[in-house]
C-alpha cells in the first residue's frame, strides 16, 4: 500500500509541475514562399505564437540550420495569454533553387524544443554569372557566407562544414585564419586558389577539445597570402551549441546522477532608482549522488553581471547563484528579461530564469 501511495504522490507532483509550465503555441509551423526571383535579395516570414500556459514563457535561444536564415525574436519573459513572435530572414542572393530550412526554438516550455520550417524555390538570374553565387568579398576571396553554423553537438563527437569560395583576384592567393578555437582546424582545397578558380574550406570541430559548454560564437579572420587585416572584411564566424547526450549514460550513472533542486525560478530585484545597483541570488541544491555542475550561466543582459560562470555543488550541498543589477543606464520603467543555467542533471541540463525588476526616476 505505501508503494502504490508513493507512487501516487509522484504522480501528482508530476502532474502539478506540468500545469504550471509555459506552454508555446505556434499559430503555424512551416511557411512557404513559392516561387522567388533571386534579385529579390531577402524574403521574411513571421511566426506568431502565444503563451498557453499558466507561468512566464521565455524563448531563450532560436538556432537557424544555416547562416543563410536569420531569426529574430521576442526575448522578454512572455506572460500567460500574451503573444509573441519569431521573424525568419532568407538571403535568396547566390542560392537559387528549392531550399527548406529548418529553424528550432529552444525555450522553458513543457516542450522545450520545438521546429519551424520555411521552404521555397528561387529562381536565378537570367544571364547570372558565377561571380553572383558568391555573395560575400572577403578582400577578393569570394564566400558563400560569414557564418559557418555548426548544428547542436556532444562533447566528445566531431562535426564537419564545408565553405564555398572563389578567388575573384588577378593574382593567386593562399587563404589562412587567425584566431581559430583550439578545437577547430580548416583545411583549404584547393590550397592556393588561381584567379577565378573555385575551391572549398572544410571546417572540422572536435568538441573533444572544447572546454566551452550551450551556445558559443567564434570569430576568425582570413589571411590572404600571409597578410594580417584584422577588420570585418575579413571576418568570419563560427556558431556552435555544446551539449551532452544523457541517453548515452548506463542505468548505475543515471540513478547517481546529480539532482538539481531549484525550487524558486524567478527573482525580483524590485524597485529602485535609476543609476543605482542592486543583488539578487538563486540558491541551488544537489540532491542527487555526484556532483552537480553548473557549466555555464547564459546571460546576454548587459545589465546583469553574474558573479560565477561555473559552479560545483557537492551531494546534499547547496550554493548560490549572484547576480549584480546595475541599472546606470536604464531608463524609467518596468524590466523583465532572463537568464539561462546549463547543468549536468539529466532532467534538468538547460534552465532559465526569469528575472524582473522597476526602475524610478
Amino acid at each position: 500500500m505505501k508503494k502504490y501511495s508513493y507512487l501516487l504522490i509522484c504522480l501528482l507532483l508530476s502532474v502539478s509541475a506540468m500545469a504550471q509550465k509555459a506552454v508555446l503555441n505556434f499559430d503555424v509551423k512551416e511557411h512557404d514562399f513559392g516561387k522567388i526571383n533571386e534579385e529579390v535579395g531577402k524574403i521574411t516570414y513571421e511566426f506568431e505564437f502565444v503563451n498557453k500556459g499558466t507561468s512566464p514563457l521565455v524563448v531563450n535561444r532560436v538556432q537557424a540550420s544555416c547562416g543563410c536564415t536569420t531569426p529574430v525574436w521576442t526575448k522578454e519573459p512572455i506572460e500567460p495569454g500574451k503573444r509573441g513572435s519569431i521573424t525568419v530572414t532568407y538571403s535568396t542572393t547566390g542560392r537559387p533553387g528549392a531550399f527548406a530550412k529548418s529553424i528550432i526554438v529552444y525555450s522553458n516550455a513543457i516542450d522545450e524544443q520545438m521546429m519551424l520550417l520555411i521552404k521555397g524555390d528561387v529562381i536565378p538570374k537570367q544571364n547570372a554569372d558565377r561571380a553572383s553565387y558568391y555573395p560575400v568579398n572577403l578582400g577578393g576571396l569570394m564566400s558563400k557566407a560569414k557564418f559557418i553554423q555548426m548544428n547542436n553537438i556532444v562533447k566528445g563527437d566531431k562535426q564537419t562544414r564545408v565553405l564555398e569560395v572563389q578567388n575573384s583576384g588577378k593574382v593567386s592567393v593562399k587563404p589562412t585564419f587567425e584566431g581559430l578555437p583550439l578545437y577547430v582546424t580548416a583545411t583549404v582545397s584547393p590550397e592556393t586558389l588561381k584567379p577565378n578558380e573555385e575551391g572549398k574550406i572544410t571546417f572540422t570541430l572536435n568538441s573533444k577539445n572544447a572546454t566551452s559548454w550551450g551556445p558559443t560564437s567564434d570569430e576568425f579572420y582570413v589571411v590572404l597570402n600571409g597578410k594580417r587585416q584584422f577588420s570585418e572584411d575579413f571576418k568570419l564566424t563560427l556558431v556552435s551549441n555544446f551539449v551532452e547526450d544523457f541517453n548515452r549514460m548506463t542505468l548505475d550513472q543515471k540513478r547517481k546522477a546529480p539532482i538539481l533542486d531549484l525550487p524558486v525560478r524567478a527573482l525580483n530585484f524590485g524597485t529602485l532608482k535609476a543609476g543605482s545597483k542592486r543583488v539578487g541570488k538563486f540558491k541551488i541544491s544537489n540532491r542527487g549522488q555526484n556532483p552537480l555542475e553548473i557549466r555555464r550561466v547564459i546571460n546576454n543582459n548587459k545589465e546583469i553581471v553574474s558573479r560565477q560562470q561555473q559552479l560545483t555543488v557537492g551531494s546534499g550541498k547547496s550554493a548560490d547563484i549572484v547576480l549584480n543589477l546595475n541599472a546606470k543606464n536604464l531608463s524609467e520603467g518596468e524590466y523583465k528579461k532572463s537568464i539561462m543555467i546549463q547543468t549536468n542533471d539529466p532532467d534538468n541540463s538547460f534552465m532559465i530564469l526569469v528575472l524582473s525588476w522597476t526602475v524610478l526616476k
